[in-house]
């Protein structure tokens, strides 16, 4: 069976379980216990702020973009099917927005993907700073649970990440906005898909292979970015079946090019993304560093052409996360 038709079957199994599966509507007020803080919605917001692309876009595929007055921290171009709502959104920062610029929204909600933009220590704004003002805030389960923000640049890892937290994000946000059903059938695509391209890995033998995953490097010399086992890139290339050559529990380590040559991963896959706060942002550059340095240079996965480049939101636990895997899949596929 092909990659192809396994997902076409996949999506029809589908197709057949929604029909007999209806979510509730929501019954304000509503109690969410989110990263430590319990919020309590007397209503679904009308007018949020949403920073991070990962949650922009889930507020999108939730068709939410007309509660949305402002985003900010974008890392590439918006998904084509959410363009259109996005278009209608003010960019308030392509980075980090100011406290002032999202208050000067009037929000009901300030929403983030990461807890160091809003949070105990948050860039943007403490949540208290937001609560006094009578924002409500909420963090993506995916960026708190399991996870200490406040030890390590990235914060530290105390349990592996889950897809479930992406999930629970998904059904968190469906219950805020009265948008119940549309996240559980969002949940459902999602692992159908993800489903289907576990089970073609595991038909090519993918856990007898080893990866690394390449995010990118303060500077092209320096020891770059890489995925460890503990973040949701170590988890998505685990769900693979690939075994991650990168040992640590931190979420981007630093990992010198020695240390990788000796583990000689399968699979090198790189990030690309429109950023460019660092050298090697550019996947071009990546590619170039490759060929020319020494030490990578040697790796059986250059020699042999065995690199997979996917989009840095395709390694983030994201709506994305399932393009990537079956981008990985379909590589490996075709190499057989």
């Amino acid at each position: 069976m092909s990659f192809k038709t396994l997902l076409c079957n996949s999506a029809f199994a589908l197709a057949a379980s929604l029909t007999s599966v209806q979510a509730q509507a929501t019954e304000y007020p509503l109690t969410i216990e989110n990263c430590g803080f319990p919020q309590v919605f007397e209503a679904a917001p009308k007018n949020v702020v949403s920073v991070g692309q990962q949650g922009t876009e889930i507020l999108y595929a939730l068709d939410l973009g007309d509660r949305l007055s402002g985003t900010a921290l974008w890392f590439t171009e918006i998904l084509p099917e959410y363009k259109a709502q996005n278009d209608k959104v003010e960019r308030i920062a392509d980075n980090m927005p100011g406290f002032e610029a999202v208050i000067a929204k009037r929000p009901e909600l300030a929403f983030t993907q990461y807890e160091w933009m809003i949070g105990a220590q948050g860039v943007v704004g403490t949540r208290p700073q937001f609560h006094d003002l009578g924002v409500k805030t909420y963090i993506m389960p995916t960026d708190c649970d399991g996870k200490d923000n406040l030890v390590g640049s990235d914060g530290t890892r105390t349990e592996a990440f889950s897809i479930e937290s992406l999930y629970k994000t998904i059904t968190e946000l469906g219950q805020i906005f009265d948008r119940q059903q549309a996240a559980l059938e969002l949940v459902d695509q999602l692992k159908s898909r993800e489903a289907a391209a576990v089970a073609k890995a595991a038909e090519l033998k993918a856990d007898q292979m080893t990866a690394a995953v390449w995010f990118s490097s303060a500077e092209m010399e320096l020891d770059p970015y890489m995925a460890g086992r503990s973040g949701a890139a170590g988890d998505m290339i685990r769900a693979i079946g690939l075994t991650n050559v990168v040992t640590s529990d931190e979420e981007w380590p630093t990992v010198g090019w020695e240390t990788i040559a000796k583990a000689n991963p399968t699979w090198l896959i790189l990030a690309e993304m429109d950023r460019r706060r660092f050298p090697a942002d550019d996947v071009e550059k990546k590619l170039e560093f490759l060929k020319s340095d020494p030490v990578a240079s040697q790796l059986e996965a250059v020699k042999s052409g065995r690199i997979i480049v996917i989009n840095s939101q395709e390694m983030e636990a994201s709506l994305r996360r399932v393009t990537g895997i079956e981008k990985i899949v379909t590589a490996i596929a075709r190499a057989k």
